[in-house]
């Protein structure tokens, strides 16, 4: 299962420093008419996420400068067809297959934009060499922040029942994640499969990634989960959003 992926966490040294921390209460009573009494910081909340239609388009090009220049960076003439760029990647072991992650307001209207000549026309000129692959999805959850990591990996799936598969998921936690170098990016569900899981990680520690991901124990706790179907695993870097 796009780069990744970036995380917005409470820091818990924040916390740390706000408690068991206090001056005594002789040191207090000295400095409060001397000192000018900040205000105190606010914690900011997270944002909150709505999920959103998307499409991923698997491309095959010749040259990527090209094909970014000629086609991907495009946005205007995909716009007036409710379709907005969110993030590019390049396959780890091809670097000119390209996946496109790219909202869209309105499913129906995004597909006939696809199936336009003038836009197959476009994708030619500009080095697409094979026809694209296209899978429309909702993203379910996704942590959009700016991240120091530039890899990642998606890991798609099917799975018997949803609901079984996100509790054993979230019970395995972020942080047991997190210490196999795969830091939470976002899942999605396919539109025309919602058993269809695609989970995007950001890749802070490959080797350990790598290892996590081959490993027996991952492998049980996906069939514990419901996983009925082998894993499609893709590395990739991700280039802008």
């Amino acid at each position: 299962m796009k780069r990744i992926p970036a995380i917005l966490a409470i820091c818990p040294v924040l916390f740390l420093f706000s408690c068991g921390n206090q001056a005594p209460k002789e040191e207090e009573t000295k400095t409060a008419d001397t000192a000018t009494i900040s205000p105190v910081a606010t914690e900011t909340a997270e944002p909150t996420f709505t999920p959103f239609k998307a499409v991923v388009i698997q491309h095959k090009i010749k040259n990527f400068d090209k094909s970014r220049e000629g086609y991907f960076n495009r946005d205007t003439i995909r716009r007036e067809y409710g379709i907005s760029h969110f993030v590019m990647g390049r396959l780890e072991t091809d670097s000119n297959m390209v996946f496109v992650m790219d909202k869209v307001e309105d499913v129906e209207k995004s597909k006939e934009f696809f199936k336009q000549d003038k836009v197959k026309d476009l994708m030619k000129k500009a080095g697409v060499s094979s026809p694209p692959g296209y899978s429309y999805v909702e993203v379910v959850r996704m942590r959009d922040a700016p991240s120091q990591y530039t890899q990642g990996l998606s890991i798609a799936h099917h799975v018997k029942d949803y609901a079984a598969w996100l509790k054993a998921y979230d019970a395995e936690g972020e942080a047991t994640r997190a210490s196999h170098g795969l830091i939470d990016r976002g899942i999605a569900r396919d539109l025309n499969d919602s058993n269809m899981v695609y989970v995007i990680f950001v890749v802070s520690d490959p080797e350990k990634a790598k290892a996590r991901v081959k490993s027996p124990e991952l492998k049980k706790i996906m069939e514990d989960a419901g996983v009925d179907s082998p894993p499609t695993i893709r590395w990739f870097k991700e280039l802008e959003r």
